[in-house]
């Protein structure tokens, strides 16, 4: 979908096909009939965005054969539907048994992570709408923090230089930047915008910023408006904005709590936890199930933020919570002023196949009409924000 701005920014709003399993082209383009398309008619909309998740084979193969990018346009074209990112943050694998830990490798200081990177980049050059100006790669962190050290550090900075020495090369044979957005996530060497402006400073310029997963955001406890202000003082584009609400519980300690908790504890994807406290997170665990016990156990005295992407128009039922105020609050400062502060925004719920069994939808149909309403909630908020939809 597109919305117009006040200020004549044209904003992209889609979802993110990560949340489908396909890494070959033969099951991407399936996976065009079987979900996306049926979102874009449920919504009635004239187009849909999607924010493609290429896995690096089919990223190699689609980079390696311009006519292959074309009849992939083509395809997109056919059903209404258009891309201007990607995410590219998984390699592969993302929808394995079991994920976790494996999620951020390779990293950045792995000459595989750049190459993947530059590969998205042509790809996503060649399937960007003729009136787009410019595409967006969502990426990882740098890496998960342990280990990180100088050493480390060094290596992420050449590929990072590196990167943006392709990514203008290729905006000059082009003419159409494509854009890298790294994105903090709790545990990783980046989890706060305090600390991608630490390490992105000096690596690059209107190439490279951040990708704003609210979801991330609100588990960090970090403050959307001081995070925006932060940004904005060191030169740092929201190239990207993922929309997303993690799961909130106010009173870990109550027995109830912890019972609705534990249903949401999974073997695929980690769930960062963090216990609040003054001006942040007082209390750190890499996954949900060792906030509740074992000796990385959380104290439970304040609320927790869990890592769980939960649907944005479905909260989850009490004693449980989401985070959606975060999300309207943060929208509303990129949004909601005088000029339009990004214009890429991605619905990125990829959890649906783990939650609760009680939640999960059954079969592609219920699966359309969760992604459909999460889209028309985002585009709700907008609107609200005084955004117009744009018509073909």
């Amino acid at each position: 979908m597109r919305l117009r701005h006040a200020d004549g920014t044209t904003v992209h709003l889609g979802y993110c096909t990560n949340v489908h399993p396909a890494e070959d082209l033969a099951g991407i383009v399936g996976q065009l009939d079987h979900y996306a398309l049926p979102v874009r008619e449920r919504l009635g909309a004239d187009r849909l965005g999607l924010g493609l998740w290429l896995a690096h084979d089919v990223a190699r193969e689609l980079a390696a054969d311009r006519t292959a990018v074309a009849r992939l346009r083509a395809e997109l074209d056919f059903r209404g539907l258009e891309v201007v990112t990607l995410n590219g943050f998984p390699y592969r694998g993302f929808h394995a048994p079991v994920v976790k830990h494996a999620v951020y490798s390779p990293d950045w200081t792995s000459q595989a992570r750049l190459a993947y990177t530059l590969d998205l980049a042509q790809v996503l050059s060649g399937l960007l709408p003729d009136d787009a100006p410019h595409g967006s790669i969502s990426t990882l962190p740098l890496a998960w923090r342990d280990p990180w050290d100088a050493d480390r550090r060094a290596a992420a900075g050449q590929r990072i230089r590196a990167l943006e020495a392709g990514l203008a090369a290729q905006a000059d044979r082009d003419g159409r930047p494509v854009r890298v957005a790294f994105e903090p996530e709790p545990g990783c060497a980046v989890e706060t915008v305090e600390q991608i402006e630490r390490e992105l400073t000096g690596l690059g310029g209107d190439l490279l910023g951040l990708c704003l997963d609210v979801c991330h955001l609100a588990v960090s406890y970090e403050d959307p408006a001081q995070v925006l202000d932060r940004l904005a003082a060191a030169g740092l584009a929201v190239v990207k904005v993922q929309a997303s609400c993690a799961l909130q519980a106010d009173d870990p300690s109550d027995p109830a709590v912890r019972e609705a908790l534990a249903a949401f504890v999974e073997p695929r994807f980690l769930h960062q936890t963090r216990e609040a406290g003054t001006g942040g997170a007082a209390h750190a665990a890499d996954d949900l199930g060792e906030a509740l016990s074992g000796p990385g156990a959380l104290p439970g005295a304040a609320p927790w933020r869990v890592h769980f992407h939960v649907p944005l128009h479905a909260p989850p039922e009490p004693p449980l919570a989401g985070t959606s105020a975060v999300l309207e609050q943060t929208l509303g400062l990129l949004f909601g002023g005088p000029a339009a502060l990004a214009d890429h925004v991605e619905v990125e719920t990829y959890t649906w196949s783990v939650l609760p069994a009680d939640r999960r939808p059954e079969g592609a149909d219920a699966l359309v009409a969760g992604i459909a309403a999460e889209v028309a909630w985002a585009a709700g908020t907008l609107t609200d924000l005084g955004l117009k939809e744009v018509t073909a």
